[in-house]
């Protein structure tokens, strides 16, 4: 009986080092991301996945519109946001 506790005891721990190392930091930041996916306004200066700077220009429900230029608007979907700017970054 004993043995057989023994031999699972490095599993248990694995599994409780794997938890606290990689689970709970990445729930952590995926709840920040949505977070800042839904504090999103009209106005708001962003990074998308691709690198392409914009100004949220109308927002929907699962799209995003973006200005990226003066009179070139972009849809992109929420999730692709990657970052808030302050305001005044792109100019």
């Amino acid at each position: 009986m004993q043995s057989s506790l023994m031999s699972m005891l490095p599993l248990v721990l694995m599994f409780v080092v794997l938890y606290f190392v990689m689970i709970r930091p990445q729930m952590k930041k995926q709840k920040e991301h949505r977070a800042m996916i839904d504090a999103l306004a009209k106005g708001d200066e962003v990074v998308i996945a691709g690198g392409v700077l914009g100004k949220v220009s109308n927002m929907g429900d699962s799209y995003v519109g973006l200005e990226v230029a003066s009179g070139v608007e972009i849809q992109v979907q929420r999730s692709t946001v990657v970052q808030v700017l302050p305001k005044g970054t792109i100019k």
